[in-house]
């Protein structure tokens, strides 16, 4: 039963998101379990013990195995419980849906995540997630902000083409392309510009979905 899996997971953290996201729309009942980020809990003994790397979210399966990073949460509960794919049908599909998650992840997730960690006070001294301590670099906050007007640019003549990031169907693309560009319109307080209709038209419906609310 789903409900004996346990997700660790932090209400704040965008990663954490994005398997909230896909547990609402494949509509299963996971044990979640918070990790607060705030009192860095990430890095406690109780919690290093369950994920090495400090990071959230983490699947706990029922006989204790421990699943991190989001694509590998997604395969074990898509593999598990089929219903309603959201990795794709056919082989076409999933390759599909995998090159596509992957373009939004590098270019447009990952800047978001690189300015972030490299301009907040709160993260000084972590401008890397994970096991070990990095300086931050000011300097690469400008060019985040960059990479992420032209990923936004980029999705919205991908957008114009399709109904959806990686082609007719909702996928976990679109799921990480939504947490990507709410996360920078809090972070950098980024907008879509009004000339890109097909990204504004896409946002408006995938904020919609019940899943948005994750």
């Amino acid at each position: 039963m789903p409900e004996a899996l346990r997700l660790y997971h932090a209400s704040a953290s965008p990663n954490s998101r994005r398997v909230r996201m896909f547990l609402a729309e494949k509509e299963l009942v996971l044990t979640l379990v918070p990790v607060d980020l705030g009192k860095g809990e990430q890095r406690w003994d109780a919690y290093r013990r369950i994920n090495p790397r400090q990071m959230v979210p983490t699947l706990v399966l029922e006989d204790g195995a421990a699943i991190g990073e989001v694509p590998a949460i997604w395969r074990y509960l898509e593999e598990t419980y089929p219903a309603k794919l959201l990795l794709g049908a056919t082989a076409r599909e999933k390759a599909l849906v995998s090159m596509w998650e992957r373009r939004v992840e590098l270019e447009g997730f990952a800047p978001v995540m690189e300015g972030v960690r490299n301009a907040a006070p709160g993260l000084k001294g972590r401008a890397i997630a994970g096991p070990h301590d990095y300086e931050q670099i000011p300097a690469l906050v400008d060019r985040s902000r960059l990479r992420v007007a032209n990923f936004l640019s980029d999705l919205d003549i991908r957008l114009a083409d399709a109904p959806f990031v990686a082609g007719d169907q909702f996928s976990v693309a679109d799921i990480t392309a939504l947490a990507t560009i709410d996360f920078a319109a809090k972070a950098f307080a980024t907008s879509i510009p009004e000339e890109q209709r097909a990204l504004s038209r896409w946002r408006e419906a995938v904020s919609a979905r019940p899943s948005a609310s994750a």
